[in-house]
């Protein structure tokens, strides 16, 4: 029995090694994909939301493509400076907008004359997921409820300034404004981030922030929660309670992500860098580390981002109406 067994060892060891990585696809030019590093380009700065969730989903794509995935934040213009490098990009699948809803959605609605065409100059690959938003106050602010809160902003008409780090946070705040019939005032910054400071100093006063900026902040006592956008409340801040708690209507515009290519993407690319990126975000490792930034995973085909795409267009054309937001 031994010397059978010692048998079988010695043929295992010599059978031909299982490959840790997936094999690798083939273009339609024959050459194998990935061959080189894949650069995820982020709408926002580095300590963003974006910037940390492309990370998580970009450590574990690493690991299956056999490529690096190096993530790429390229701020400004609302996002649309991070599309642009992507729509001007070569469609050979190594640059892919990690996008939200500010380029994806809000710009091309938000320009005179719309730097590109979402749905002629990019190449869907997946949805990403939702994000969630936090309203915060600086502890300065004699408001521990929304009620309160829109009861001091009318008493004190000209006093409320806000950080519009983000197109969400921007238009979202104009309609709570406008819903509740108070006034806040958007001060522009080019990320959350560069708008913490500021925020954290009392010279801005209330956000609706991302978990990746406010949590660690709100949990410390320097910034305030008065409510999660959501329709419950988040398992990130328990004690915070929802928009519907709070007596609020459910906002018609939502931050979610979704990865698209440049225009021309050859189907093979886009059919593996689905593959792998549907299976990264259904990994409970990466669910978990992207909940913990108040981010819910979840992947979708091709065809369904597009048409979500399509779909959000539209829905963030009237939200930008009714928050007063007028082309510029």
């Amino acid at each position: 029995m031994q010397k059978l067994i010692a048998v079988l060892i010695a043929a295992v060891l010599f059978l031909p090694q299982v490959a840790i990585h997936a094999q690798p696809t083939s273009t339609s030019s024959g050459q194998a994909y990935p061959s080189k590093p894949i650069r995820f380009v982020v709408p926002f700065g580095p300590g963003s939301a974006s910037d940390v969730l492309a990370r998580i989903a970009g450590q574990d794509l690493s690991q299956s493509l056999g490529q690096t995935v190096v993530v790429v934040p390229k701020p400004g213009a609302d996002g649309a400076l991070s599309a642009l490098e992507v729509k001007r990009s070569a469609a050979d699948g190594y640059t892919f907008l990690f996008g939200t809803n500010s380029p994806l959605a809000v710009v091309p609605n938000i320009r005179k004359e719309p730097p590109y065409d979402v749905l002629a100059d990019f190449t869907p690959v997946t949805f990403i997921g939702d994000n969630t938003f936090f309203i915060v106050v600086h502890p300065s602010v004699p408001a521990n409820s929304i009620a309160e809160l829109i009861a001091y902003a009318k008493a004190n008409p000209t006093t409320l300034n806000y950080p519009a780090a983000n197109t969400y946070a921007l238009v979202a705040t104009a309609l709570f404004a406008v819903n509740n019939g108070i006034q806040i005032h958007a001060v522009p910054y080019k990320s959350e981030p560069d708008a913490m400071p500021d925020l954290l100093s009392g010279r801005m006063h209330l956000l609706f922030g991302t978990p990746t900026s406010v949590l660690a902040h709100a949990k410390d006592g320097k910034l305030r929660g008065l409510a999660t956008t959501l329709q419950e409340r988040s398992p990130l801040m328990p004690d915070v309670p929802s928009f519907p708690e709070a007596g609020q209507a459910k906002l018609p515009i939502g931050p979610w992500f979704a990865l698209v290519g440049p225009a021309g993407l050859p189907p093979e690319i886009v059919a593996r860098m689905n593959k792998e990126m549907v299976a990264v975000l259904a990994k409970p490792s990466v669910k978990e580390l992207m909940l913990k930034q108040g981010f819910m995973a979840r992947s979708s085909t091709p065809e369904a981002v597009a048409a979500h795409i399509k779909e959000q267009l539209a829905v963030w054309k009237s939200a930008l109406k009714a928050a007063g937001v007028e082309p510029q």
